[in-house]
């Protein structure tokens, strides 16, 4: 057993994390919809091409889109039906997306891989591109091309911080899914080639640590409840004591890092023979009446979830996708699970705040809290003044998006929109 107190960093920020609401609910098995809408973009890149027509009957666990490059991924059904529509849904988050509509037949039928022969490398890392896995903290990086770095790493690290409030979905699998992750992780370390294995886990989750502690080839890295303890540099630093310079990312100095959902779908991939087609997303927030952590297929409705949950309180006033300081404000619930799903949050008025932002005024606690060391008035200030090439001179491009300047602003700045505005205008001006 080893287990050792990770290194602080000084910056960031505290935050009530409000995941007693759930906590201690384990996962639930939704049962499928009447009808799935599955997105062809469920990860970063080019979206899958759809192989399936209007008509086509489908079981579970089908090839539907077929990825459509290097950075790409393949999609699965998952239920048995038919499928009713390719269209082009505008989602809550108003992006338009290409979704094979299946309605459900309520079939049992399911595909599998054939048993893998042998256990090398690339073995490993082919059932992983054609199980479709990709991140599944969120960020929904192709697994495959992750774990085939052009240089030698030496140190694997198991992203189990789960720092966003609300969120427990990553908790209850390192209790309820242990050896599972284990064996993910082992098929990760050996696909890499790495024998140094690392799990960071935040402090406030003392059962996690001790469910993991039984493993003797697994390093366990208690990590101090501080925001955003699980960005990947700041993971790194506080488990390795590596720093990930600027512009720079995690291999260059040697790591990999892996989310629990992630390494997960790796071991079903591996010994289950199942492609990816369900994951597990928490549902809390004040505005819903039973929160709940659930395992659901992908493309099941925010409608259908919200029914399962109970419904919504009167006094709800904001649905976001994902974390409360990260995740994504929803301008309603025309929205559909995808793998990279890791909660819907439900907040009334007394867990939000709702009032129009005033002019900066020059506080800097902003640049106090910043984990990157960066100043948001000033990119703010040159990205709604349409100076982008200030905007990355003052370091646009390193901010992580995590939320702690406009966590802490008392005018309350939109602060995370301006600077992602002002990254998507440096790349499309090619500043």
């Amino acid at each position: 057993m080893s287990i050792r107190k990770g290194k602080n960093y000084p910056y960031g920020i505290h935050v009530k994390d409000m995941k007693e609401l759930c906590a201690e609910c384990p996962i639930i098995k939704m049962p499928a919809p009447k009808k799935v809408y599955i997105s062809m973009s469920q990860h970063i890149g080019a979206p899958a091409i759809p192989i399936v027509n209007v008509g086509d009957k489908v079981v579970k666990r089908q090839l539907i889109g077929k990825e459509s490059g290097v950075i790409s991924a393949n999609v699965y059904s998952s239920v048995c039906g038919t499928v009713v529509g390719i269209e082009d849904i505008v989602t809550a988050s108003g992006l338009k997306m290409k979704h094979v509509i299946i309605e459900n037949d309520g079939g049992d039928e399911e595909i599998f891989f054939d048993n893998i022969e042998n256990f090398e490398p690339k073995t490993i890392i082919e059932r992983i591109r054609l199980a479709g896995i990709v991140g599944l903290g969120g960020a929904g990086f192709p697994t495959a091309v992750k774990l085939s770095p052009s240089i030698k790493l030496d140190t694997l690290i198991i992203n189990g911080a789960e720092c966003e409030p609300y969120l427990n979905c990553d908790y209850r699998l390192m209790l309820e899914n242990t050896e599972d992750i284990y064996r993910g992780v082992k098929y990760a370390a050996l696909a890499l080639g790495i024998k140094k294995i690392i799990i960071g886990i935040e402090a406030n989750k003392p059962k996690a640590i001790e469910a993991f502690s039984k493993y003797h080839d697994i390093e366990v890295v208690v990590l101090k409840k501080q925001y955003p303890m699980g960005s990947e540099k700041h993971l790194i630093y506080c488990t390795t004591g590596r720093k990930v310079p600027c512009g720079k990312m995690p291999f260059d100095v040697g790591c990999c890092v892996q989310n629990i959902k992630t390494v997960i779908a790796i071991k079903h991939a591996i010994e289950d023979n199942k492609a990816l087609s369900s994951t597990v997303l928490t549902v809390s927030g004040g505005g819903i009446k039973e929160p709940k952590n659930l395992r659901i297929q992908i493309g099941t409705s925010l409608d259908d979830i919200i029914e399962f949950c109970g419904g919504l309180v009167g006094d709800s006033v904001k649905i976001i996708a994902g974390g409360p300081m990260m995740g994504k404000a929803m301008i309603g619930t025309n929205s559909y699970t995808r793998k990279t799903n890791s909660g819907y949050l439900f907040l009334t008025d007394k867990e939000t705040n709702v009032d129009e932002p005033t002019n900066c005024i020059n506080c800097a606690r902003c640049a106090k809290n910043c984990p990157m060391r960066l100043m948001p008035m000033y990119i703010e200030s040159f990205a709604l003044s349409g100076d982008f090439e200030s905007a990355k001179k003052y370091g646009a491009m390193n901010c992580l998006e995590c939320g702690s300047c406009a966590y802490n602003c008392p005018a309350k700045r939109p602060l995370v929109q301006s600077i992602a505005m002002a990254k998507s205008k440096i790349k499309e001006l090619k500043i």
